[in-house]
C-alpha cells in the first residue's frame, strides 16, 4: 500500500469526513445507539459506504473512490481507513454518554469528532457538524 504524505493525509482525512457527513442509513434501527463493541466486534470491524445525504437530507451520487472507502476500527482503539491505494491510520475513542466518536489520525494535530447516530450490528451512522451524514454498513 502507498504511505500518505502529510498533505494526502489530510486530503483524505477530507475526503473521509465529507463521506461520513453525506452518508445515510435506512431502516428502523435508524437512531438507535448501542454498546461500543457494536463499532468493532469481537476484535475489529470493517465498515464500508452505504450512502451519503446532505444536512437537507439529499442522497449525494456516490463517486467510485467513495464506493471503494473502508474503515476498520479495532479493539484496541486503532482504525485503518482505506480507499483504493490510500489508507489512513489513527486512534479513536468512542464516548457512548455523548454519543460521539472522535477520530485522530496519525501525525495529524486536528482531531475529527463526530455524532453517532446509529450503532447496531451492522448499520453505522455518523453525522458531521454541519449536519451532513455518512451510513456505513458491517462488510
Amino acid at each position: 500500500m502507498k504511505v500518505l504524505t502529510s498533505s494526502s493525509s489530510r486530503l483524505l482525512t477530507g475526503l473521509f469526513m465529507f463521506v461520513l457527513l453525506f452518508t445515510a442509513a435506512c431502516g428502523s434501527k435508524e437512531g438507535k445507539v448501542e454498546g461500543v463493541n457494536m463499532l468493532y466486534g469481537t476484535n475489529s470491524k470493517t465498515w464500508k459506504t452505504d450512502k451519503e445525504t446532505t444536512a437537507a437530507g439529499d442522497k449525494i451520487k456516490q463517486t467510485d473512490a467513495m464506493d471503494d472507502q473502508r474503515v476498520t476500527f479495532f479493539a484496541n482503539g486503532q482504525y485503518n481507513m482505506s480507499s483504493g491505494a490510500q489508507t489512513m491510520n489513527g486512534k479513536y475513542t468512542f464516548d457512548q454518554g455523548a454519543k460521539t466518536i472522535t477520530m485522530m489520525p496519525d501525525g495529524a494535530g486536528t482531531s475529527n469528532t463526530f455524532t453517532v447516530v446509529t450503532l447496531t450490528d451492522d448499520k453505522l451512522t455518523l453525522k458531521g457538524t454541519d449536519g451532513t451524514e455518512l451510513h456505513l454498513e458491517d462488510e
